[in-house]
């Protein structure tokens, strides 16, 4: 058994389940190496049962750890149903973000059941990525880096558009093994770079932008998320000052960042340096997430927020400064977590650079 499955069972015993139903794609892939677009795990005190369809009972016999059962239906409430009956286990545990309708079937299937609603119980241990999650996102990481070197040679000034960069970034990191991107790539030039989550249009990049470019692949199912902010024939000195204050404040938290610091300081930190230089009310979102198996999960920060960061999470740290009618900089890096500092795992160059 290994310990992911061990970790979720010492859970479950101290909150007094024998049985719980994960839905949770992403999760069903952490506890039992399964990936699909339907499937769904049973695990009680002695079984892991994975249900899934005949559309994927090769691939599950083919990747699954080996500890893992695998039935195939289209009825995966009711073959559970007949485990939990079997074992007379009076109460169920169920993953909270399941639809209503679903919810229903639930009820149905497990009639005389007693069903409780759990939230983010397998993210917990999502939250610290062992040595394999963290070999997988570093190869993602550096499949990013070096499209965002190939990106720099791609874009001619005056004839490349936002979609154009976007498209090779996405079709570059697959040619470098990505299986896909792991989130809309953002390209915006310009005055459109002041908006943080702006959508590639047919603007062409002009001397005088400012072009951010947020993008990410997916490998192996985890997950790359950086940003560079790049400018296009030359740069002004107020764009300088901006983007020297954004690179000032990415840093700065890439310092101080370790196990044990507060989330309200993890944010705090950057967003100190980007107040005392005057642009405070311009840096209009949070200072970053965790990423893993989706591109945003756990942690949030926020001001109010008291937990610490732990070693072995993998952080954006990612502050921006964004003046409509101007332009934006975002400068982001994934961030292991370690007892004594973190690791930067997005290594493309930072310092500020004009094509």
């Amino acid at each position: 058994m290994n310990q992911r499955i061990t970790n979720l069972r010492t859970k479950m015993k101290a909150q007094d389940l024998k049985a719980v139903l994960i839905n949770n794609l992403k999760n069903v892939y952490y506890l039992t190496g399964f990936w699909g677009s339907n499937g769904t795990v049973l695990v009680t005190e002695e079984r892991v049962v994975l249900f899934t369809d005949s559309r994927y009972t090769i691939h599950a016999h083919a990747t699954c750890f080996p500890f893992v059962e695998i039935v195939e239906t289209r009825n995966e409430l009711e073959e559970a149903s007949k485990i939990i009956k079997d074992a007379a286990i009076q109460e169920l545990g169920f993953e909270d973000e399941i639809t209503v309708a679903y919810h229903t079937r639930l009820a149905t299937a497990f009639s005389g059941v007693s069903l409780r609603a759990l939230s983010d119980f397998v993210m917990e241990f999502r939250l610290i990525k062992d040595e394999t999650e963290v070999a997988t996102i570093r190869k993602a990481c550096s499949i990013s880096d070096q499209a965002f070197l190939d990106v720099l040679e791609f874009i001619k000034v005056g004839q490349t558009t936002e979609l154009e960069a976007a498209t090779f970034l996405d079709f570059r990191m697959r040619e470098l093994g990505a299986s896909g991107v792991s989130f809309d790539i953002i390209s915006a030039a310009g005055e459109r770079s002041a908006m943080p989550h702006a959508t590639p249009s047919d603007r062409i990049i002009s001397a005088g932008d400012a072009l951010t470019l947020d993008f990410g692949c997916l490998y192996n199912h985890y997950v790359s998320d950086m940003t560079r902010t790049i400018y296009a024939g030359h740069v002004s000195d107020k764009e300088r000052e901006i983007y020297e204050t954004v690179l000032k404040a990415n840093q700065a938290l890439i310092s101080e960042a370790k196990a044990g610091l507060g989330f309200r300081e993890f944010d705090k930190i950057p967003r100190d340096i980007i107040e005392a230089a005057g642009y405070g009310q311009y840096f209009t979102h949070g200072i970053g997430h965790g990423i893993g198996l989706d591109i945003h999960e756990e942690p949030y920060f926020s001001q109010t927020s008291k937990e610490v960061i732990k070693a072995g999470m993998v952080l954006t740290d990612e502050p921006g400064i964004y003046i409509e009618g101007l332009s934006g900089v975002r400068i982001e890096d994934d961030l292991l977590i370690t007892e004594s500092g973190c690791e930067v795992l997005t290594l493309a160059p930072k310092e500020l650079i004009v094509i």
